[in-house]
């Protein structure tokens, strides 16, 4: 890794915001980074102290633009929410990323090994890695002094985010700390149908109830009876 020498002025140091690869390899990697990123963000919609991105550069160094990584999701718990073009380490008072969620494509695997030496040196206290082609989904949480296996991850609670992991066949599922699962784009299109569906079926109701008691209102007066006694 080369380390750029300490002559160069910092106003013409450079910290690229991409790389020009895609954002994700296929499909099915698109979906659940997406997935899991669009989960989060709903689980902490009321937080402004946490701080989502998905595919974005982390520069854990000062005047080494070199040293770097794009988590497919991280998550910095104590930094604001607000647009960046990266992560600038020194400018977010010096707060790593805290979680970080890979998502695993059939081209990354050496990849996400270099991944995890680079996130166990520059921090991360969670680090999860899910492979959808096989099914398999691990977690390494910060001990005393490195990152470390989680032993069994179905089932398994993030300590600093509340959110839950369960693999139902080969298919990761993930709950927010209310219980609710994380939902792809066109499940959460689904449920927000049927909602509206049992609210059209809810005034339905109401109206032919509503039809009903002016029925019933009328016969009334038509025995002489007043409705209101």
């Amino acid at each position: 890794m080369a380390i750029l020498g300490p002559t160069i002025p910092a106003s013409e140091l450079v910290y690229p915001d991409t790389d020009g690869s895609p954002m994700a390899e296929n499909t099915i990697q698109y979906r659940y980074l997406t997935t899991v990123k669009g989960g989060l963000e709903v689980a902490f919609r009321d937080r402004e102290d946490v701080f989502i991105a998905g595919d974005l550069f982390w520069y854990p160094v000062e005047r080494h633009p070199e040293i770097r990584v794009a988590p497919d999701v991280l998550v910095a718990i104590g930094r604001p929410k607000r647009d960046r073009m990266s992560y600038l380490q020194w400018q977010e008072n010096n707060q790593p990323p805290q979680v970080v969620f890979e998502i695993v494509s059939p081209s990354s695997r050496s990849g996400d090994i270099e991944k995890a030496l680079f996130y166990n040196r520059y921090g991360v206290v969670e680090y999860y890695l899910y492979d959808p082609f096989a099914g398999e989904l691990a977690g390494w949480l910060r001990g005393p002094e490195e990152l470390s296996p989680i032993p069994s991850m179905p089932g398994w609670t993030s300590p600093l985010l509340g959110v839950k992991f369960e693999l139902d066949g080969m298919h990761l599922r993930m709950f927010s700390p209310d219980g609710s699962p994380f939902a792809t784009y066109e499940e959460l299109a689904e449920q927000r149908d049927q909602e509206r569906e049992r609210a059209e079926q809810e005034r339905e109701r109401a109206e032919r109830e509503r039809q009903r008691a002016e029925r019933l209102a009328d016969r009334l007066r038509e025995l002489g009876v007043a409705p209101e006694e």
